[in-house]
């Protein structure tokens, strides 16, 4: 129904913005990477990308400060188990990039960390939300050029390229993100380097 809502930012707080825009404050349950974003911008123009959860005897509306975070958030309710409470609080312990990184890489540990969130329904979003990528893509497809899993499991890029696919991007596309990038670079920063150069 609302795909970002743009307007001034009239407060932020712990789970909490709200957002005046064309006279209608809109509030919306955020992260704590999101509050960090939204950090000294009260009264400034603000864009948050929206999730619109709807239930029986309730509305509720969810923001985000980039579309990786909202994709990362849509992965993680789509996990059985995992309510929207526990995406929340996963994406206020990691952001967007280490979240699909300890997807990638299987650290269940860091995800379980979040509040809320135990060992087993950590298990549980690796191990779906790998395997989803892994259904949808063939690992056949085309890598950066020169680039072979390496001994042992898959590279570092090709890692890269499925936690890119976690946030959202295509394979084209975060092929194209981490064109000319260091194998030997870790995850989370080929990860970094992609989104920069994809957001450009």
């Amino acid at each position: 129904m609302y795909y970002y809502i743009c307007g001034e930012l009239v407060l932020a707080e712990p789970n909490t913005a709200v957002v005046d825009a064309g006279g209608v404050g809109y509030q919306m349950t955020i992260s704590g990477n999101t509050l960090g974003k939204l950090a000294g911008k009260i009264g400034s123009r603000v864009k948050l990308f929206t999730h619109l959860a709807v239930r029986e005897d309730a509305m509720e509306l969810y923001g985000f400060c980039s579309t990786e975070e909202l994709s990362a958030f849509r992965m993680l309710i789509s996990v059985s188990g995992v309510g929207m409470k526990s995406a929340v609080s996963i994406l206020t312990l990691m952001s967007p990039e280490r979240f699909a990184a300890a997807v990638m890489t299987g650290d269940a540990k860091a995800i379980a960390k979040a509040q809320g969130v135990g060992p087993k329904t950590a298990a549980r979003v690796i191990l779906e939300l790998k395997d989803k990528i892994g259904k949808e893509f063939s690992a056949s497809e085309e890598l950066p050029a020169g680039e072979e899993p390496g001994v042992g499991g898959e590279s570092n890029l090709t890692e890269a390229i499925n936690a890119l696919m976690v946030l959202g991007y295509t394979r084209a596309e975060a092929v194209y993100g981490l064109k000319g990038a260091d194998p030997a670079e870790e995850i989370e920063a080929l990860i970094k380097g992609a989104l920069s150069r994809l957001m450009k």
